[in-house]
């Protein structure tokens, strides 16, 4: 049996995760889970998988609940350090990193260190450090999996081919829920319309970077890292059903999609028993009532996150840092109701031009070019 730790266990990509654990009981054990603040849902999850550990970063949440936790035997570890420890703990086969944003930066390096599999869905650990994270890979001899459907579904699409013989990859993006909205009317998007994706069940900051494309310009600098292919190779196309989740081109021409419903479960299982495909029970892609597959280009105009994303990957450096950082703080203010969603590619792009990029040597020059940024855009825009 694999023994797992999830780390974000009571999220959206968490939540679904121990659902596919459930579904294969004699192939994983759950060994750590961690939370953010979600105590309640992370007791119940501990109540019914029983893991040695487990973390919880905001510790105030934590007291009322450290009876029942030590009732069943389970250590329970506190703070961001205590995350950390975690991650680093060496009896784990596989890592699933569900955590959203900068935070998952240093768990995962901690989990590689080991030589684990990492189970990735947390996009900022190869934005902010793709260089350093697959160098270290590399070096330990961790695989990195990805967890996103549309990195899941090109890595299904190379598995069996050269890697000399892709010419391309594309990405497909839903195109949120404003797809058809007029520019001009995005100054008075509010906060529900904008947390109200046509397709997939995702967390908050997810949901707001599907709706700018922000979301889908972070998948292009994780693809880049993890299919070490330049900017020029990797291309986005709308896709409003949602069912061909990625495809890839060879030099020949021919072209290989993976297809399904949008289901996290799907890319989960995967990336827990990859090269390996076990039976599931879960829905089918129905061809009785498909009626259509549509495709469009990204307007970049219209969702000037996803240009910036590209332009910091051109740019490289810490520019990737600063985007992700600027847009995390970006995101926060939005749904604070602080600044207009149209405001959004606005701050990031403003920080790109304002905050220092500069290439990096270590993972501590990283994290404080990531720290400027956020202070900028809070001391700038946070009143």
């Amino acid at each position: 049996m694999k023994k797992i730790c999830i780390l974000g266990a009571t999220g959206s990509i968490g939540a679904n995760c121990l659902d596919v654990v459930a579904s294969q009981p004699s192939e994983f054990e759950v060994r750590y889970l961690t939370t953010y603040q979600n105590v309640a849902l992370l007791l119940q999850q501990a109540e019914q998988f029983r893991p040695q550990a487990v973390a919880v970063v905001h510790r105030a949440k934590v007291e009322q609940y450290l009876p029942q936790f030590r009732s069943m035997g389970i250590e329970v570890l506190t703070g961001f350090e205590g995350l950390l420890e975690i991650s680093a703990r060496e009896d784990v086969d596989i890592l699933v990193n569900a955590l959203v944003g900068a935070i998952g930066l240093l768990p995962t390096l901690n989990a590689i260190q080991n030589g684990c599999r990492i189970a990735l869905a947390n996009k900022e650990t190869l934005v902010l450090g793709g260089q350093l994270v697959m160098a270290h890979a590399a070096q330990s001899g961790a695989e990195i999996v990805p967890i996103d459907s549309e990195h899941s579904a090109l890595l299904q699409c190379m598995v069996g081919e050269q890697a000399s013989e892709v010419e391309r990859i594309i990405l497909t993006a839903s195109g949120g829920p404003f797809r058809e909205k007029p520019q001009d009317q995005f100054s008075g998007i509010t906060v529900a319309e904008a947390l109200n994706h046509p397709n997939w069940d995702m967390g908050q900051k997810i949901t707001i970077d599907s709706a700018t494309l922000m979301n889908k310009g972070l998948e292009v600098i994780e693809a880049h890292w993890l299919f070490d292919l330049p900017l020029s190779r990797i291309d986005v196309v709308i896709h409003p059903q949602s069912v061909i989740h990625s495809l890839v081109e060879f030099t020949d021409g021919s072209m290989k999609a993976q297809l399904g419903l949008p289901d996290m479960r799907v890319p989960i299982q995967y990336a827990l028993t990859y090269p390996r495909r076990l039976p599931a029970t879960r829905p089918r892609l129905n061809f009785d009532t498909l009626r259509e597959l549509t495709f469009e280009p990204a307007d970049l105009d219209k969702f000037r996150c996803l240009q910036l994303c590209y332009e910091a990957l051109e740019e490289g450096g810490a520019a990737p840092a600063v985007l992700n950082a600027s847009n995390e703080e970006a995101v926060s203010l939005f749904l604070k109701e602080k600044i207009r969603f149209d405001q959004i590619p606005v701050i990031v792009e403003d920080a790109l031009i304002n905050c220092e990029t500069n290439s990096f040597h270590g993972v501590d020059e990283l994290i404080e070019y990531d720290r400027q940024a956020r202070e900028y855009v809070t001391s700038k825009y946070d009143f």
